[in-house]
């Protein structure tokens, strides 16, 4: 039979989804029989030209994990557009945006500030910030320009197939392996590797016999969780009831609150501002109505809340959007 063609590659994250493919043990020991790998230049020496160099839609299937924040990380996406019949986006940065996304909170310039002069770790009295192009002895040297925003992959490229997860469970991945070649060939209808149900469906804790209040929201280090019971109902804001199933609740499974990187619910329409109605909604010693002052009280004890209810969402959400 014949083999898929297959490239790979990563934008801006930490590298992680990559390391979770090498992760996968003696399945890793299989790709090779069933896939010919023509890209993939953290794992195999690869160069951009090689990319370059392949026809076009001569590929059956491009995998890019990682946010878009550079020019470079643009074009590759487009490259992989151009070179791939089908695009799947790995992990929760290139489904999402993810934690890069967070960075969309302040203007380009404050980042750049904050990362190169303003750092205690920084010695540049002079204040240089990196350039796009900087012309040194006669020698034009040119790094890639910063965009203004994070892009999940679908805001760059029409992606095909998401694969959400920071990174994607063995059993994920497993199961995108398994649908390698119904996706080269078209055949796979479902678009999105993730439960349609809540995470909360999966989680193995003790759920609450009746709905309850909370008397305020701890973060994880303040409290020592019952590994048996509900999170949310110990107050700590767990975010697997507005969270889609899918990753084995391996955050759970270790006594730390779900963040959301297997996405939001198909009918949620922001993810953050449902989870923090919901969770807001809970707090209060017994009281049926919570006044809005009391209610940011209680939601201020989260200290960040952006960082914890668009943990991997925030370049995808409605909120901070630009409006035409």
């Amino acid at each position: 039979m014949k083999k898929v063609k297959l490239i790979i590659n990563w934008g801006a994250s930490c590298g992680g989804c990559d390391v979770s493919i090498l992760n996968l043990g003696r399945a890793v020991l299989t790709l090779p029989g069933e896939m010919e790998i023509l890209y993939w230049p953290l794992a195999l020496d690869y160069k951009r030209k090689d990319l370059e160099a392949l026809p076009d839609l001569s590929i059956d299937i491009g995998i890019l994990s990682g946010a878009v924040r550079t020019s470079e990380q643009a074009e590759e996406a487009e490259f992989f557009r151009k070179k791939c019949k089908k695009i799947v986006a790995f992990g929760s940065c290139a489904c999402f945006g993810g934690i890069p996304g967070l960075a969309n909170q302040f203007e380009r310039e404050e980042l750049m500030k904050r990362a190169h002069v303003e750092a205690p770790s920084n010695a540049n009295e002079e204040g240089v910030l990196p350039q796009p192009l900087s012309p040194i002895a006669g020698v034009s040297l040119t790094l890639p320009e910063l965009s203004p925003k994070v892009r999940a992959l679908g805001q760059v490229i029409a992606v095909d197939y998401y694969v959400p997860g920071c990174p994607p469970s063995t059993g994920t991945i497993l199961d995108l392996i398994g649908a390698i070649r119904a996706i080269a060939e078209g055949k796979l209808e479902k678009r999105l590797f993730a439960s349609e149900k809540a995470l909360c469906y999966e989680c193995p804790r003790v759920p609450a016999k009746e709905a309850r209040k909370v008397e305020r929201l701890y973060r994880p280090h303040e409290i020592i969780a019952d590994g048996e019971r509900c999170l949310l109902e110990q107050g700590i804001a767990c975010l697997g009831f507005a969270t889609r199933g899918g990753c084995g609740a391996r955050c759970i499974n270790v006594n730390m609150p779900c963040r959301g990187c297997y996405g939001w619910l198909p009918a949620a329409a922001d993810p953050g501002a449902e989870a923090i109605s919901a969770i807001a909604s809970i707090v209060g010693d017994g009281e049926d109505y919570l006044p809005p002052p009391r209610m940011m009280e209680a939601l201020d004890a989260v200290r960040d809340a952006a960082g914890i209810f668009y943990h991997f969402s925030l370049p995808s959400a409605i909120i901070k959007k630009e409006r035409g």
